[in-house]
Protein backbone atom coordinates (compact mmCIF):
# COMPACT_ATOMS: atom_id res chain seq x y z
CA UNK A 1 0.00 0.00 0.00
CA UNK A 2 1.11 3.59 -0.63
CA UNK A 3 1.89 5.98 2.22
CA UNK A 4 3.30 9.48 2.58
CA UNK A 5 5.25 10.96 5.46
CA UNK A 6 5.74 14.71 5.84
CA UNK A 7 9.10 15.41 7.45
CA UNK A 8 8.38 18.31 9.80
CA UNK A 9 11.35 18.34 12.14
CA UNK A 10 13.80 21.19 12.61
CA UNK A 11 13.28 24.72 13.84
CA UNK A 12 14.28 26.94 10.93
CA UNK A 13 16.74 29.16 12.79
CA UNK A 14 17.42 31.28 9.70
CA UNK A 15 13.84 32.57 10.03
CA UNK A 16 14.37 33.68 13.63
CA UNK A 17 12.82 35.44 15.50
CA UNK A 18 9.53 34.55 13.81
CA UNK A 19 10.50 30.87 13.81
CA UNK A 20 11.19 29.58 17.33
CA UNK A 21 11.55 26.31 19.16
CA UNK A 22 7.83 26.41 19.96
CA UNK A 23 6.80 27.55 16.47
CA UNK A 24 9.15 26.11 13.85
CA UNK A 25 9.10 27.42 10.30
CA UNK A 26 6.80 24.68 8.98
CA UNK A 27 4.04 26.12 11.19
CA UNK A 28 4.48 29.65 9.86
CA UNK A 29 1.80 31.03 7.57
CA UNK A 30 2.78 32.00 4.03
CA UNK A 31 0.78 33.13 1.01
CA UNK A 32 -2.95 32.62 1.47
CA UNK A 33 -2.65 32.38 5.24
CA UNK A 34 -1.90 28.65 5.26
CA UNK A 35 1.08 27.18 7.07
CA UNK A 36 3.84 25.43 5.14
CA UNK A 37 2.78 22.21 6.88
CA UNK A 38 -0.81 22.66 5.73
CA UNK A 39 0.34 23.23 2.15
CA UNK A 40 2.47 20.09 2.29
CA UNK A 41 -0.50 18.06 3.50
CA UNK A 42 -2.83 19.40 0.81
CA UNK A 43 -0.28 18.57 -1.91
CA UNK A 44 -0.69 14.90 -0.98
CA UNK A 45 -4.48 14.78 -1.22
CA UNK A 46 -5.48 12.68 -4.20
CA UNK A 47 -2.06 11.04 -4.30
CA UNK A 48 -2.47 8.69 -1.32
CA UNK A 49 -5.38 7.84 0.94
CA UNK A 50 -5.66 10.59 3.62
CA UNK A 51 -5.61 7.83 6.26
CA UNK A 52 -2.11 6.96 5.01
CA UNK A 53 -0.63 10.44 5.44
CA UNK A 54 1.71 10.75 8.43
CA UNK A 55 3.74 13.58 9.93
CA UNK A 56 7.11 13.03 11.58
CA UNK A 57 7.82 15.97 13.87
CA UNK A 58 9.23 16.82 17.26
CA UNK A 59 7.06 15.40 20.03
CA UNK A 60 6.87 18.88 21.57
CA UNK A 61 5.05 20.06 18.42
CA UNK A 62 2.44 17.29 18.36
CA UNK A 63 -0.45 19.49 19.48
CA UNK A 64 0.52 22.29 17.11
CA UNK A 65 0.66 19.84 14.20
CA UNK A 66 -2.83 18.58 15.04
CA UNK A 67 -4.12 22.16 15.25
CA UNK A 68 -2.90 22.81 11.70
CA UNK A 69 -4.11 19.42 10.41
CA UNK A 70 -7.36 18.87 12.26
CA UNK A 71 -8.36 15.90 10.09
CA UNK A 72 -5.14 14.00 10.84
CA UNK A 73 -5.55 11.10 13.31
CA UNK A 74 -3.43 11.65 16.39
CA UNK A 75 -1.80 8.26 15.80
CA UNK A 76 -0.49 9.55 12.46
CA UNK A 77 1.83 12.02 14.18
CA UNK A 78 5.15 10.28 14.80
CA UNK A 79 6.80 12.32 17.54
CA UNK A 80 10.58 12.44 17.78
CA UNK A 81 11.67 12.82 21.41
CA UNK A 82 14.77 14.68 20.22
CA UNK A 83 15.97 15.89 16.82
CA UNK A 84 18.50 13.46 15.32
CA UNK A 85 18.44 14.61 11.64
CA UNK A 86 16.77 12.92 8.70
CA UNK A 87 18.38 9.46 8.77
CA UNK A 88 16.85 8.81 12.19
CA UNK A 89 13.51 10.43 11.35
CA UNK A 90 13.09 8.63 8.04
CA UNK A 91 14.30 5.35 9.50
CA UNK A 92 11.90 5.72 12.43
CA UNK A 93 8.89 6.36 10.19
CA UNK A 94 9.88 3.60 7.76
CA UNK A 95 10.23 1.07 10.57
CA UNK A 96 6.85 1.93 12.12
CA UNK A 97 5.06 1.72 8.76
CA UNK A 98 6.85 -1.52 7.88
CA UNK A 99 5.76 -3.00 11.22
CA UNK A 100 2.10 -2.41 10.38
CA UNK A 101 2.39 -3.07 6.62
CA UNK A 102 5.42 -5.08 5.40
CA UNK A 103 4.56 -4.09 1.81
CA UNK A 104 4.46 -0.35 2.54
CA UNK A 105 5.77 1.93 -0.21
CA UNK A 106 6.44 5.34 1.28
CA UNK A 107 6.95 8.85 -0.08
CA UNK A 108 8.88 11.20 2.18
CA UNK A 109 8.18 14.87 1.45
CA UNK A 110 9.31 18.13 2.96
CA UNK A 111 7.24 20.54 5.04
CA UNK A 112 9.13 23.76 4.31
CA UNK A 113 8.65 24.31 0.59
CA UNK A 114 6.16 26.08 -1.64
CA UNK A 115 5.63 23.94 -4.74
CA UNK A 116 3.50 24.70 -7.80
CA UNK A 117 1.80 23.31 -9.76
CA UNK A 118 0.60 20.53 -7.49
CA UNK A 119 -0.38 18.37 -10.48
CA UNK A 120 3.25 18.21 -11.67
CA UNK A 121 4.45 17.40 -8.16
CA UNK A 122 1.94 14.55 -7.88
CA UNK A 123 2.79 13.24 -11.34
CA UNK A 124 6.47 12.96 -10.41
CA UNK A 125 5.64 11.17 -7.14
CA UNK A 126 3.36 8.73 -8.95
CA UNK A 127 6.32 7.87 -11.18
CA UNK A 128 8.36 7.31 -8.02
CA UNK A 129 5.73 5.02 -6.51
CA UNK A 130 5.54 2.98 -9.71
CA UNK A 131 9.34 2.61 -9.83
CA UNK A 132 9.54 1.44 -6.22
CA UNK A 133 6.67 -0.99 -6.70
CA UNK A 134 8.14 -2.40 -9.91
CA UNK A 135 11.76 -2.55 -8.73
CA UNK A 136 11.83 -3.26 -4.96
CA UNK A 137 15.56 -2.55 -4.51
CA UNK A 138 15.35 0.96 -5.98
CA UNK A 139 15.65 4.15 -3.97
CA UNK A 140 13.97 7.06 -5.75
CA UNK A 141 14.91 10.68 -5.22
CA UNK A 142 13.66 13.81 -6.97
CA UNK A 143 15.44 16.82 -8.39
CA UNK A 144 14.42 20.28 -9.53
CA UNK A 145 16.00 21.49 -12.79
CA UNK A 146 18.59 24.05 -11.66
CA UNK A 147 17.54 27.37 -13.17
CA UNK A 148 20.30 29.45 -11.59
CA UNK A 149 23.50 28.80 -9.56
CA UNK A 150 22.05 28.46 -6.06
CA UNK A 151 24.77 28.09 -3.41
CA UNK A 152 22.41 27.18 -0.57
CA UNK A 153 21.20 23.87 -1.99
CA UNK A 154 22.64 20.44 -2.63
CA UNK A 155 22.75 19.05 -6.16
CA UNK A 156 22.11 15.67 -7.78
CA UNK A 157 24.25 14.74 -10.78
CA UNK A 158 22.11 13.01 -13.37
CA UNK A 159 23.45 9.90 -15.09
CA UNK A 160 22.17 7.69 -17.89
CA UNK A 161 18.42 7.34 -18.49
CA UNK A 162 16.85 4.15 -17.18
CA UNK A 163 13.26 4.86 -18.22
CA UNK A 164 11.37 7.79 -19.73
CA UNK A 165 11.92 10.72 -17.37
CA UNK A 166 14.05 8.66 -14.96
CA UNK A 167 17.85 8.71 -14.62
CA UNK A 168 20.61 7.01 -12.71
CA UNK A 169 22.16 9.14 -9.98
CA UNK A 170 25.84 9.64 -10.74
CA UNK A 171 26.60 11.55 -7.54
CA UNK A 172 25.27 13.82 -4.82
CA UNK A 173 27.05 17.16 -4.36
CA UNK A 174 26.90 19.32 -1.26
CA UNK A 175 26.21 23.06 -1.26
CA UNK A 176 28.76 24.49 -3.74
CA UNK A 177 30.53 27.84 -3.98
CA UNK A 178 29.27 30.29 -6.61
CA UNK A 179 31.76 29.25 -9.30
CA UNK A 180 31.01 25.55 -8.87
CA UNK A 181 27.25 26.16 -8.81
CA UNK A 182 27.54 28.11 -12.08
CA UNK A 183 29.41 25.19 -13.68
CA UNK A 184 26.68 22.80 -12.56
CA UNK A 185 23.96 24.91 -14.16
CA UNK A 186 25.97 25.41 -17.36
CA UNK A 187 26.49 21.65 -17.75
CA UNK A 188 22.77 20.89 -17.72
CA UNK A 189 23.47 17.65 -15.88
CA UNK A 190 22.63 18.72 -12.34
CA UNK A 191 19.38 19.08 -10.43
CA UNK A 192 18.67 20.77 -7.13
CA UNK A 193 18.23 18.12 -4.45
CA UNK A 194 14.54 18.32 -3.50
CA UNK A 195 14.86 16.29 -0.29
CA UNK A 196 11.96 14.11 -1.44
CA UNK A 197 12.08 10.31 -1.72
CA UNK A 198 10.02 7.22 -2.50
CA UNK A 199 10.95 3.63 -1.60
CA UNK A 200 9.67 0.47 -0.04
CA UNK A 201 9.97 0.73 3.73
CA UNK A 202 11.70 -2.66 3.72
CA UNK A 203 14.30 -1.39 1.23
CA UNK A 204 15.13 1.66 3.32
CA UNK A 205 15.53 -0.52 6.42
CA UNK A 206 17.83 -2.88 4.50
CA UNK A 207 19.86 0.15 3.38
CA UNK A 208 20.20 1.31 6.97
CA UNK A 209 21.34 -2.18 7.93
CA UNK A 210 24.02 -1.93 5.24
CA UNK A 211 25.22 1.65 5.66
CA UNK A 212 24.17 2.70 9.18
CA UNK A 213 23.55 -0.54 11.09
CA UNK A 214 23.24 0.95 14.59
CA UNK A 215 20.39 3.16 13.41
CA UNK A 216 18.82 0.27 11.53
CA UNK A 217 18.80 -1.83 14.69
CA UNK A 218 17.54 1.08 16.77
CA UNK A 219 14.54 1.95 14.62
CA UNK A 220 13.60 -1.73 14.32
CA UNK A 221 13.59 -1.96 18.13
CA UNK A 222 11.35 1.11 18.33
CA UNK A 223 8.94 -0.35 15.77
CA UNK A 224 8.82 -3.71 17.57
CA UNK A 225 7.67 -1.94 20.74
CA UNK A 226 5.36 0.49 18.96
CA UNK A 227 2.07 -1.22 19.80
CA UNK A 228 3.04 -2.29 23.29
CA UNK A 229 3.13 -0.70 26.76
CA UNK A 230 6.89 -0.01 26.59
CA UNK A 231 6.65 2.12 23.44
CA UNK A 232 7.42 5.50 24.99
CA UNK A 233 10.30 4.20 27.09
CA UNK A 234 11.90 2.35 24.18
CA UNK A 235 11.38 5.31 21.85
CA UNK A 236 13.03 7.80 24.20
CA UNK A 237 15.94 5.63 25.27
CA UNK A 238 16.69 4.34 21.79
CA UNK A 239 16.13 7.52 19.80
CA UNK A 240 18.54 9.56 21.85
CA UNK A 241 21.29 7.03 21.05
CA UNK A 242 20.82 7.26 17.27
CA UNK A 243 23.55 8.95 15.26
CA UNK A 244 22.75 12.47 14.12
CA UNK A 245 23.27 12.38 10.36
CA UNK A 246 21.27 13.19 7.24
CA UNK A 247 19.73 10.52 5.04
CA UNK A 248 21.80 11.86 2.13
CA UNK A 249 25.12 11.27 3.88
CA UNK A 250 24.04 8.05 5.58
CA UNK A 251 22.24 6.22 2.78
CA UNK A 252 21.76 8.05 -0.51
CA UNK A 253 25.41 8.84 -1.25
CA UNK A 254 26.79 5.35 -0.57
CA UNK A 255 23.77 3.71 -2.22
CA UNK A 256 24.31 5.79 -5.37
CA UNK A 257 27.79 4.25 -5.68
CA UNK A 258 26.09 0.84 -5.60
CA UNK A 259 23.82 1.87 -8.51
CA UNK A 260 20.49 1.49 -6.72
CA UNK A 261 19.44 5.16 -6.71
CA UNK A 262 17.49 6.90 -9.47
CA UNK A 263 16.32 10.49 -9.83
CA UNK A 264 13.06 11.79 -11.27
CA UNK A 265 13.22 15.41 -12.44
CA UNK A 266 10.31 17.39 -11.06
CA UNK A 267 9.28 20.30 -13.29
CA UNK A 268 7.76 22.65 -10.72
CA UNK A 269 8.23 26.10 -9.29
CA UNK A 270 9.96 25.17 -6.05
CA UNK A 271 10.65 27.62 -3.26
CA UNK A 272 12.82 26.47 -0.37
CA UNK A 273 11.55 28.67 2.46
CA UNK A 274 14.79 28.58 4.40
CA UNK A 275 15.74 32.23 4.81
CA UNK A 276 14.19 35.68 4.98
CA UNK A 277 14.86 36.52 1.30
CA UNK A 278 13.06 33.35 0.17
CA UNK A 279 10.15 33.82 2.57
CA UNK A 280 9.84 37.40 1.32
CA UNK A 281 8.69 36.15 -2.06
CA UNK A 282 5.51 34.83 -0.40
CA UNK A 283 4.66 38.22 1.18
CA UNK A 284 2.90 41.32 -0.12
CA UNK A 285 5.17 43.82 -1.86
CA UNK A 286 5.05 47.43 -3.02
CA UNK A 287 6.42 49.30 -6.03
CA UNK A 288 9.69 49.96 -4.19
CA UNK A 289 10.43 46.21 -3.84
CA UNK A 290 9.61 46.19 -0.14
CA UNK A 291 8.19 42.86 1.04
CA UNK A 292 6.09 43.34 4.15
CA UNK A 293 3.64 41.73 6.53
CA UNK A 294 1.85 43.20 9.53
CA UNK A 295 1.39 46.81 10.64
CA UNK A 296 4.03 48.83 8.80
CA UNK A 297 4.65 52.30 7.32
CA UNK A 298 7.53 52.56 4.84
CA UNK A 299 8.60 55.99 3.58
CA UNK A 300 11.35 56.47 0.98
CA UNK A 301 12.39 52.88 1.66
CA UNK A 302 13.40 50.38 -0.99
CA UNK A 303 14.20 46.69 -1.25
CA UNK A 304 13.49 45.88 2.39
CA UNK A 305 11.86 42.93 4.14
CA UNK A 306 9.70 44.11 7.03
CA UNK A 307 7.70 41.59 9.07
CA UNK A 308 5.73 42.62 12.14
CA UNK A 309 4.15 39.80 14.13
CA UNK A 310 2.71 42.07 16.85
CA UNK A 311 -0.63 43.67 15.86
CA UNK A 312 -0.34 46.18 18.72
CA UNK A 313 2.97 47.52 17.42
CA UNK A 314 3.87 49.65 14.39
CA UNK A 315 7.13 49.25 12.47
CA UNK A 316 7.95 52.42 10.56
CA UNK A 317 10.95 53.19 8.38
CA UNK A 318 12.26 56.17 6.41
CA UNK A 319 15.17 56.22 3.99
CA UNK A 320 15.96 52.54 4.52
CA UNK A 321 17.54 50.36 1.84
CA UNK A 322 18.04 46.59 1.51
CA UNK A 323 17.43 45.72 5.16
CA UNK A 324 15.53 43.02 7.06
CA UNK A 325 13.42 44.03 10.05
CA UNK A 326 11.49 41.36 11.94
CA UNK A 327 9.52 42.33 15.03
CA UNK A 328 7.77 39.96 17.45
CA UNK A 329 6.37 40.58 20.93
CA UNK A 330 9.73 39.95 22.58
CA UNK A 331 12.41 40.31 19.89
CA UNK A 332 13.27 42.84 17.19
CA UNK A 333 15.90 41.79 14.67
CA UNK A 334 17.54 44.12 12.17
CA UNK A 335 20.16 43.11 9.62
CA UNK A 336 21.21 43.86 6.03
CA UNK A 337 19.71 41.51 3.46
CA UNK A 338 23.26 40.60 2.49
CA UNK A 339 23.71 39.07 5.96
CA UNK A 340 20.54 36.94 5.88
CA UNK A 341 22.52 33.70 6.00
CA UNK A 342 24.14 34.84 9.27
CA UNK A 343 20.87 34.79 11.23
CA UNK A 344 21.68 31.24 12.33
CA UNK A 345 24.94 32.58 13.76
CA UNK A 346 23.00 35.31 15.55
CA UNK A 347 20.64 32.76 17.12
CA UNK A 348 23.61 30.83 18.47
CA UNK A 349 24.92 34.01 20.12
CA UNK A 350 21.49 34.81 21.57
CA UNK A 351 21.32 31.33 23.09
CA UNK A 352 24.83 31.73 24.48
CA UNK A 353 24.01 35.07 26.12
CA UNK A 354 20.39 34.51 27.15
CA UNK A 355 19.76 30.77 27.16
CA UNK A 356 16.53 29.43 25.66
CA UNK A 357 14.37 32.44 26.57
CA UNK A 358 14.37 34.01 23.09
CA UNK A 359 14.88 30.91 20.99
Amino acid sequence: MRYAVINAGGSGTRLWPLSRGGRPKQLLSVGGGKSLLRLAYERLLGLVDPANIYVCAGAVHREAVLEHLTELPESNVLGEPIGRDTAAAIGFASAVLHEQDPEAVVAFVTSDHVIEPVASFQSALRTGFELAERSPSTLVTFGIPASYPHTGLGYVERGAPVAPGVFEVRSFREKPDAETAASYVASGGYLWNAGTFVWRASTLLASLDAYLPETGAGVRAIAAAWSGPSRDVVLKETYESLRKISIDFAVMEPASRDAVVVVVPMSVDWLDVGSWPTLASTLSSDDARNAYDGVTVLVDSEGNIVVNDDPTHLVATVGLREMIIVHTRDVTMVCPKACAERVKELVARVQEDHGPRYS
